[in-house]
Order: structure tokens, then C-alpha cells, then sequence
């Protein structure tokens, strides 16, 4: 019996395409028909802390600072064991649901994966590859973000250029929500993987999260050696794999029809050939990417159907970011000739997309696209931009949120983009003289974000010609501009009425003695979502001004400023029905008692107040 089986898994590692090599099923067969076990190798786990911050996708501090940076997750721990809001860890720029339901949040993409809840990242590098035995992190503030937990093949501090970089998950998970937000030390279960590493990567989802997720360290503990399992394990075998044939596949199971003699004959494709063909596109169109593509291989009719270009109006490679490549680019360019909306956000890390891949793809697809999601793609340089602008005449949104290693002269071919309506230069190099171009020639942005975009030397200049050339802007995000005065703000203001997102979190340059807040709740009456995180001069009669001049508010930030107090934002809640969020953490006059009143007369409202200990 035992021979028996030791020869069906070999025919089947012999069939199937995947796996080893001849050699390695040979070797297999012999392990299973000896069943003897490998000795363990005797080697020291090594414990390691993060060397180096990588890359991340966002954070909430500064590019000039280390105060709630990503920078952060380097070297030991900062703050544990101990809980809450500290400066010096990881935070990642958004929680919850409430950037979701902003008039600025991009539309979701159709065929998502149902596994896929990462939403931002961070890599981390470390001083010696390992295989990993664990992975811990220290989580000290609202736990519970991390979803995903990747390790890479290639050493991030190696002079070589990377080759067959290999991406494994180690550990996935669904965003949870801690029980409390104390600290916790996360170290799950992960899998065993057969290279050393010392690139991982977390991947998290902070949607469920009361409020910000804090990150102190993170260390990776793994043996040096490659360990031996006690006992070979036999891959999975896909039964799939086990034709030999399309044609042989194809006939397995297909259903009857009788003949002209009374004998029953085979249909060509059974009961799909029944079914209109409108019906079987909405079947597909809740299959994802891959398995749309694996389907295509069935059988003729399916794969008629799958590359039916119908099904590629909307094209999000996000979840797919680790093996995504040129050559599939390539092979799903000859079905996108109706693209108009493609999420590439995350791909093409360490030469896994080339200019040459990438301009391809769009100069062949590029003229029905609307839209084109490029965040954190840092394989971008300035010829793809200006392919960008050249084969997508019709683009209305682009996002290159934390492409941070594109030139700042690249940012001048974005003006070419006359339709544009929704833009994010987020965490970019773009510089002044690029964003006032593109302002002159893209009068039609309706959504514009600028956050922590350093390098541009007068906002009060930009604010200008927003006033001027962007009247219907919609929502604007200046998060941590060090140089808007209140001139600039009451400018803007004045010529941008529409407005109904404005975040000016972490802008130390406007005062409220200026009147310039005042000014601001009078003239943008439809304003739903303020941010002043982090302005010390807010004070009562800016609260009350917004009460009585902003109805339709449901998002305000006030976190930090020393002059607001309780009856302001009495006032201020009981104008503002549709407020759903507020913030107070760090004001000094607004203190866990008072914030507990309110709550309790405001139950609808989450009213934040953060804390430390």
C-alpha cells in the first residue's frame, strides 16, 4: 500500500507544472517510501530589533521631525509597556470610517478581494537575514491594525541590484478591535518560509479603531540555519493539474443532449449555451482578477467571456501589488480596451515595473481612462508622467499620494491634464512654481491635496490662485503647511465658497487673533470637515462663530488648543446636528469629565480625548 501511494504522489509532482523539480520529487518519494525523519539542525534563535524604516505609505507627523513618524519603528522601544498618546511612536495619518465618508474619498473599486483590508504600510529593514521563528510588535496605543505581515527575499542593504524578489506572507488576519487600547506585545503564529529575510513588511487597516493606532517597535526573531521539517511535507496537489489535456478537461462531467438517432451526444458547452450572455457577465463580474483569468482557461465559450473587455472598465492591481510585472501588464492589455478607472497604487517595488512595461500599457490604453491611482508607485519617474499626460487626455483623477522619489521637475506635465478634478500630491517633492502651473491650466479641480508637500515655499501664493482659478474646489488638504497666513486663509475663503473640506491641522502660522477663523466659518457656510489639529489660538468665539454660520458640520478637529471650553462646544453641538466626530484631545480646559457630559447629552457624537499614562 505504501509503495502504491509513494507512486501516485509522484506521478502527480511529475504533472504538476508548479512544483519542483524532477530531482525534488524523486528526492520526495524516496523520504516518503523510507519515512525516516531528518535530524533537526542545533541553531541559535537571533532577536533583532528594526535597523531601518524602508518605506510606509503615511503618517500623521512632520517630514522635518520625529514626533509620531514611521521613523519611529527603528531601534528599541520608546514607550512600552507604557499606554496611550506619545510623540514618539509610529502613527499612521487616518482611523476609522470617517475619511470614507468625506466627499473627497475616492469610489471603490469593483473586484476587490474579500481578503484584501490593507490600507496603509510600512517596511522595515533589519542587520541579519533570517528564517523567522517570530515576529512581535509592540503596539501601544488602540491595538489591533495590523492585517497582514509579509517577508521579503531580497536584502534591502545588499549593492546588488534585486533579482527574483519574492514576497511571503507570514501571517493575514481581519482588522479587529482591541477590547481597550492599552498596550499589548502582538506576536502571532507565522508561517515558515524557506529563505532568510530581513525585510518585513505590516500591512494595516485601522477602519475599526475608536482612534489612532500607535507603533513602538517591532522584532524579528529567527535562526540563521534553514530548519528541516521532521518530515517531508507532500505539497498540496490542485486536481486541476492532473490533465494532460485542455480538450480531456473539457469533456469531464458535460452534460447530455439526445441525437438525430436516439443516441445522446455531448453539447458543445452544456447549459451555458442556454443562458443570454448578459447573464453570464454579471456571473463573472463577482469573480476576482485572478480567478477571471484562471476561468478563461476552461473552455472556449468562458473564455470568451472572460476577456470580454466589458469586465475591465475597472482594473484595481492594488491587492496584487507583490507579483504584479510587466508581462501582466502585457497580458491584460489586449483586454482593456474600455479601461477607464485603474488602481496601480503600491506596485512596481524594486524593479518589479518598468518605464518600458508602464508606457506601454498606457499608451495603448491610456485615451479612456478617468481615473489612475499611483500611490506609493516609486518606480515613477518623470518620462512616465509624461507619458501620463500625453495618452490620458480625458484623466480626472490621479493620486500620487507618497511618491516621494519622483523629481519635482516631473510634476510639471501634470498641467497637461485640462480635466482634472481630483488630485492628491500627498507627501510629493512637488515644488511651487509645478503646483501654480498646474492650477493655471486645471481650473476644474474639485479636490486637491497637498499635505505635507514641503517643498512649496508660499501657500499664501497657492491659496491665491485657488481663489482665482479654482472656485468650485470642493475639498482642500494643507496638512502641516508651515507658511499659510491669514491672508492667504481669508483670500481663499473669499474666492473658494464651495468648500465643504478644509484641513489646516498643524499650520502654526494662522492666528485666530487675526479674525482669520471667523472669517471662515462666515464664508463657507457648507463646510462638513475642519481640521485645526494642533492650533493653539482657537478659542470661543471661533467655536461659537462655527455654531452659528456652519449647520451642515460633521467633522471638527480642535486637538490641542489651551483656550476652548465646554459651553463653547455645548453651543457648538447642539447647532450642529449632523456633527458625528470631535476631537479634544490636549485641550487643557476641556477635561474627561466634561467630555463624559457631553457624550452622554450627545450620544450620537464620538467625541475623542486621548490620553497617556
Amino acid at each position: 500500500m505504501l509503495t502504491l501511494l509513494s507512486m501516485f504522489y509522484y506521478i502527480c509532482l511529475r504533472r504538476r507544472s508548479r512544483s519542483g523539480t524532477r530531482g525534488e520529487a524523486l528526492t520526495s518519494r524516496r523520504a516518503v517510501e523510507s519515512g525516516q525523519r531528518a535530524v533537526l539542525p542545533v541553531s541559535v534563535e537571533v532577536e533583532q530589533y528594526a535597523k531601518e524604516v524602508l518605506d510606509f505609505s503615511s503618517h500623521y507627523g512632520s517630514e522635518n521631525s520625529m514626533s509620531y513618524t514611521m521613523w519611529n519603528l527603528a531601534g528599541i522601544p520608546n514607550v512600552y509597556p507604557s499606554s496611550g498618546d506619545f510623540t514618539q511612536t509610529a502613527v499612521f495619518r487616518a482611523y476609522g470610517k470617517w475619511w470614507e465618508q468625506c466627499a473627497s474619498a475616492p469610489l471603490a473599486f469593483r473586484r476587490t478581494p474579500n481578503g484584501f483590508h490593507s490600507q496603509d504600510y510600512i517596511e522595515l529593514g533589519f542587520e541579519e537575514p533570517v528564517y523567522p521563528t517570530a515576529v512581535e510588535v509592540f503596539e501601544t496605543y488602540y491595538p489591533g491594525a495590523i492585517v497582514q505581515i509579509l517577508a521579503c527575499s531580497h536584502n534591502p542593504f545588499s549593492q546588488n541590484p534585486p533579482t527574483d524578489v519574492r514576497w511571503e506572507v507570514l501571517w493575514s488576519g481581519e482588522p479587529t478591535k482591541a477590547l481597550t487600547p492599552q498596550a499589548r506585545q502582538f506576536s502571532p503564529k507565522i508561517k515558515h518560509i524557506n529563505f532568510p529575510t530581513n525585510l518585513l513588511r505590516l500591512e494595516v487597516n485601522s477602519s475599526l479603531l475608536d482612534y489612532y493606532t500607535e507603533l513602538d517597535a517591532v522584532i524579528l526573531r529567527g535562526v540563521k540555519e534553514r530548519p528541516m521539517l521532521a518530515l517531508y511535507k507532500m505539497p498540496l496537489i490542485d486536481i486541476s493539474d492532473l490533465s494532460d489535456s485542455e480538450d480531456e478537461m473539457s469533456d469531464v462531467g458535460g452534460p447530455f443532449k439526445p441525437g438525430g438517432d436516439g443516441k445522446q451526444q455531448r453539447t458543445a458547452n452544456g447549459y451555458f449555451d442556454k443562458l443570454p450572455y448578459e447573464l453570464i457577465q454579471l456571473i463573472l463580474s463577482h469573480l476576482t482578477l485572478p480567478d477571471l483569468c484562471r476561468l478563461a482557461q476552461t473552455c472556449k465559450l468562458l473564455h470568451q467571456h472572460c476577456c470580454d473587455p466589458l469586465q475591465y472598465t475597472q482594473l484595481s492591481l492594488q491587492p496584487y501589488w507583490a507579483r504584479l510585472s510587466d508581462a501582466s501588464l502585457g497580458h491584460l492589455q489586449s483586454r482593456c480596451t474600455l479601461l477607464q478607472r485603474l488602481n496601480l497604487s503600491w506596485t512596481g517595488s524594486r524593479g518589479a515595473l518598468t518605464l518600458t512595461g508602464f508606457s506601454s500599457f498606457m499608451k495603448a490604453r491610456g485615451l479612456s481612462l478617468v481615473c489612475l491611482e499611483l500611490s506609493c508607485c516609486h518606480f515613477l519617474n518623470e518620462p512616465c508622467l509624461e507619458v501620463i499626460a500625453q495618452a490620458c487626455p480625458k484623466l480626472q483623477e490621479l493620486n500620487l499620494s507618497s511618491c516621494d522619489r519622483l523629481h519635482p521637475q516631473a510634476f510639471t506635465h501634470i498641467s497637461k491634464l485640462s480635466h482634472l478634478r481630483r488630485l492628491v500630491l500627498y507627501r510629493t517633492k512637488i515644488e511651487q512654481t509645478a503646483i501654480l502651473s498646474i492650477l493655471t491650466f486645471c481650473p476644474e479641480i474639485r479636490h486637491l491635496n497637498l499635505g505635507s508637500c514641503v517643498r512649496i515655499e508660499d501657500y499664501d501664493v497657492v491659496a491665491s490662485m485657488l481663489a482665482t482659478r479654482c472656485r468650485s474646489l470642493c475639498s482642500l488638504d494643507l496638512w502641516r503647511c508651515r507658511n499659510l497666513t491669514d491672508r492667504g486663509l481669508v483670500e481663499l475663503v473669499t474666492g473658494c465658497r464651495m468648500l465643504e473640506e478644509l484641513d489646516l491641522g498643524w499650520c502654526p502660522t494662522l492666528q485666530s487673533s487675526t479674525g482669520c477663523f471667523q472669517q471662515l466659518a462666515r464664508r463657507l457656510p457648507r463646510l462638513r470637515k475642519l481640521f485645526l489639529t494642533a492650533n493653539r489660538t482657537i478659542c470661543d468665539s471661533d467655536i461659537e462663530e462655527l455654531a452659528a454660520c456652519c449647520p451642515a458640520l460633521q467633522h471638527l478637529d480642535i486637538l490641542g488648543t489651551r483656550l476652548v471650553s465646554a459651553t463653547s462646544l455645548k453651543k457648538l453641538l447642539q447647532s450642529c446636528p449632523q456633527l458625528v466626530l470631535l476631537d479634544v484631545s490636549f485641550c487643557s480646559q476641556v477635561d474627561t469629565r466634561a467630555v463624559q457630559e457631553l457624550s452622554s447629552l450627545f450620544p450620537s457624537v464620538a467625541i475623542k480625548k486621548s490620553f497617556t499614562q
